[in-house]
């Protein structure tokens, strides 16, 4: 089995020494059943499957098992894992040397926020407007 700098290809994301110093702590140690795969190989291929925007199916191989990616990512997102790690990342960094503020808008016309809604249809309702409407299509006598 080749070792995780061993793997590590170019033009794929990789956490470096650093980054997975500030991460391992934080990560849970004990874990009923199997072991773990390699926790620093999938938490790199779940970023660069964020990253990349591609599917979970196409993630490259270089990261283990794509079934195992996927799966993690869900588990520690149904757990709250993701949340909690990055409050403790964003603790740990202290506050922000700047800030940034969108301030864009969009003018509209001071009618477009009103006007007519369309009813919605229930779907009970939709054999007695039907009905309604054939009754009113025939001729009625004089």
């Amino acid at each position: 089995m080749q070792t995780t700098e061993a793997a590590m290809i170019q033009g794929y994301f990789w956490l470096n020494d650093k980054q997975w110093a500030k991460l391992e702590p934080l990560l849970p140690p004990y874990v009923r059943g199997k072991r773990r795969v390699d926790d620093r190989r999938v938490l790199s291929g779940i970023i660069q499957v964020l990253q990349s925007g591609c599917r979970w199916s196409d993630s490259p191989l270089e990261y283990g098992p794509r079934k195992t990616i996927y799966n993690r990512f869900v588990r520690w997102a149904i757990k709250g894992r993701w949340e909690h790690l990055f409050m403790e990342l964003a603790r740990a960094g202290g506050p922000p040397a700047e800030a940034m503020l969108d301030s864009t808008h969009v003018k509209v016309h001071r009618s477009a926020s009103g006007g007519r809604r369309k009813k919605r249809l229930i779907p009970g309702k939709i054999r007695e407007l039907s009905a309604r409407a054939v009754a009113d299509a025939t001729q009625k006598s004089i």
